[in-house]
C-alpha cells in the first residue's frame, strides 16, 4: 500500500494543521509538506495529557498492557506502508526498517508482559507494631506510581524504535504516563503513520485522547515549550550533546525542575589486549570494521576508538583498512548528518600526530569509511580526538605498554559501552580495566561488538555523562520504565483508599 502523508499534527485525538509548513527532504521519492509545530499546540497537548492522566494514570495494568499490544498490532497492520515511507525518507534499506519495526512492536509487547507481572511496582510493606516500645510503628506500604505527562523527542537514526512509538514512549505509556512526542523532521511521514496506529489503538480501547499526541518538528521553540511546560513531568531524548545539554539545562532551570533522560553521545571504546591480538588480530579487525560501518556508522553504540599496543598496531591497522576498503559508499540519514560527519573527519584529520590511514572524499548524503591512527600521548593531549564522530569513522589509539592503556581508559568520559577483547593470558590486565570501565560505561562487553542492543530485562542503555544525563537510567529494556515512576509510601491508609495494586489479596 502507498502512504501519502497529510502533514498534520495529532493533538488529543484530532489531526490539526498549522499555517507554517516545512518540506521533507527524502533520500528518494517525493517530498511532502508538513505543518510546523507551535507553542500553542504544545500547551493544548499538555493540558489534554494532564486531563488524561486522571484516568490513564489510574488504569489497571491489564488495561495498559492490552493497549500496548493493540498499538503493536496496528503498527504491524501498516507494515508495508511504514517500510515504504521510512525507506523514502531515510534511505535505510527495507530489511533494516522491517527489523526495526519488529523491534518496535516487540518492545511494546515486552512492556505489556512486564507490567502484567507487576514486579516493577516494587511493592513493600512494614506491618504495624502497635505494642512496640518506646513508640508504636504504623502500617506503611510502598508502591511505584506514574509521574504524569511525559515529553519524548524522536531520534534521527531510529525512525521507529527510538521515535514516535519507540522505547521512551512505550515505557512511559506502560508506567501510566500520557506522552507527547516531538517528531523528528528527518522522518515526519514515518512519524505520522505510526501516530495513526497509536490513535487507532486509543480509539479501540476507549481511552482519553490526550493519552498520546504527536507534534511535528520544524522549530526549536516546540522543544523548548515542551520541556518548560509546567504540566510536563519528565522528558526522554536521544540526540546530539549540544541539543540535549540545552534541553537538560532548561529542565533544570524550571521553577519545578524535572528529570531529563537524555542520551547524548558515546565513542564506545574497545581495548584490544595483547594475547587476543596475537591470536586473532585480523579476525578482530574485520569484526570491528563491520561494526564500525553498520548502518553507515549511525548507531549510538558505534565503536569509534580502538586502543592497542603500538607494536601490534601496524598489522591490526592494515587488516582493518583492508576490510574497510570493501565497504561501498553508504547513504546517511540526512544532509545535516552527512555534513557533520565530514566536519568530524576534518576535526580528526587536523589533530597533532594523527595519521590518516584510509579515507576518501564523500559528497551529498554519501559516507565512506575513514580510519585514523594516533599515539596515546597525542590523544591524551587533545580532547577533540575523544569526541564522537557520528558515522563510519574509526580511530586507533596506540599505547606503549599496559600501564598506558590503563591511563587511556581512565581518561575517557562516560560511555554507553566499553569492550575488551581478551584471551586467557590477558586476564590480569582485563581485571584492572574492568574496575575502571564499570565506572565509565553502562554496558561492558568481552570479545564482541557493541552495535546491536538487546531489548531485555538485563539491558542498560545509558551511562555516565555525557553518554546520558542520568547514569541510573536505561532507555532500552524493561528497566526503562523506572524513569517514569516515583515511589509513594502509604501510612495507615485504609485498603479501600489505596492504589488497587497495593491492596491485600
Amino acid at each position: 500500500m502507498t502512504f501519502e502523508p497529510h502533514g498534520k499534527h495529532l493533538v488529543a485525538g484530532e489531526w490539526i494543521a498549522t499555517a507554517q509548513k516545512f518540506t521533507s527532504e527524502p533520500a528518494s521519492g517525493p517530498a511532502f509538506e508538513f505543518s510546523v509545530g507551535t507553542v500553542e499546540l504544545v500547551d493544548q497537548a499538555a493540558k489534554a495529557a494532564e486531563d488524561a492522566f486522571w484516568t490513564y494514570g489510574h488504569s489497571t495494568r491489564e488495561e495498559r498492557a492490552a493497549f500496548l499490544e493493540t498499538v503493536a498490532d496496528e503498527i504491524e497492520a501498516r507494515g508495508a506502508a511504514i517500510t515504504e515511507i521510512g525507506s523514502s525518507e531515510t534511505g535505510l534499506p527495507a530489511a533494516r526498517l522491517e527489523g526495526e519495526r519488529a523491534r518496535t512492536t516487540s518492545q511494546l509487547r515486552l512492556f505489556a508482559a512486564h507490567i502484567r507481572k507487576g514486579e516493577y511496582l516494587d511493592r513493600r510493606r512494614d506491618e504495624a507494631l502497635p505494642a512496640r516500645k518506646p513508640l508504636p510503628r504504623p502500617d506503611i506500604r510502598l508502591i511505584q506510581r506514574p509521574i504524569g505527562p511525559v515529553a519524548v523527542f524522536g531520534a534521527s537514526n531510529f525512525p521507529l524504535a527510538f521515535s514516535t512509538m519507540g522505547g521512551d514512549t512505550a515505557s512511559a505509556l506502560a508506567a501510566g504516563c500520557p506522552v507527547i512526542v516531538k517528531g523528528h523532521s528527518a522522518h515526519p511521514g514515518t512519524g505520522e503513520i505510526v501516530a495513526e496506529a497509536a490513535l487507532a489503538a486509543v480509539k479501540a480501547h476507549g481511552l482519553h485522547p490526550g493519552v498520546f499526541s504527536l507534534i511535528q518538528g520544524g522549530r526549536r521553540d516546540v522543544g523548548t515549550g515542551l520541556v518548560t511546560h509546567p504540566l510536563i513531568k519528565a522528558a526522554g531524548f536521544t540526540g546530539s550533546l549540544a541539543g540535549g545539554r540545552a534541553l537538560f539545562d532548561l529542565c533544570a532551570g524550571r521553577p519545578e525542575p524535572i528529570p531529563f533522560f537524555g542520551e547524548l553521545g558515546s565513542v564506545n571504546p574497545m581495548f584490544l589486549l595483547p594475547d587476543a591480538i596475537t591470536a586473532r588480530s585480523a579476525e578482530i579487525a574485520k569484526g570491528w570494521a563491520g561494526s564500525l560501518t553498520m548502518g553507515a556508522g549511525q548507531f549510538c553504540t558505534n565503536p569509534g576508538i580502538a586502543v592497542i599496543l603500538a607494536e601490534q598496531a601496524p598489522a591490526f591497522a592494515q587488516a582493518a583498512r583492508a576490510a574497510l576498503l570493501d565497504v561501498a559508499p553508504q547513504l546517511m540519514l540526512t544532509d545535516g548528518i552527512a555534513r557533520a560527519y565530514r566536519d568530524g573527519r576534518d576535526r580528526i584529520t587536523a589533530g597533532v600526530g594523527v595519521r590518516h590511514i584510509l579515507g576518501s572524499d564523500c559528497k551529498n548524503r554519501d559516507a565512506t569509511p575513514n580510519l585514523f591512527l594516533v599515539a596515546a600521548r597525542d590523544w591524551l593531549g587533545n580532547h577533540a580526538l575523544s569526541e564522537e564522530v557520528f558515522g563510519p569513522l574509526g580511530l586507533i589509539v596506540t599505547v606503549e605498554n599496559p600501564e598506558e592503556m590503563i591511563e587511556v581508559a581512565n581518561c575517557f568520559a562516560g560511555q554507553l559501552t566499553a569492550t575488551i577483547h581478551l584471551d586467557a593470558g590477558d586476564t590480569d590486565l582485563a581485571r584492572k580495566l574492568m574496575v575502571i570501565l564499570e565506572r565509565k560505561a553502562g554496558r561492558i562487553l568481552v570479545n564482541g561488538y557493541p552495535t546491536g542492543v538487546e531489548v531485555c530485562d538485563a539491558m542498560v542503555h545509558g551511562g555516565p555523562y555525557p553518554a546520558s544525563t542520568n547514569f541510573g537510567a536505561s532507555s532500552v529494556g524493561t528497566m526503562a520504565i523506572r524513569r517514569f515512576l516515583r515511589p509513594v509510601s502509604y501510612q495507615n491508609i485504609p485498603e479501600r483508599l489505596m492504589p488497587r495494586d497495593l491492596r491485600s489479596a
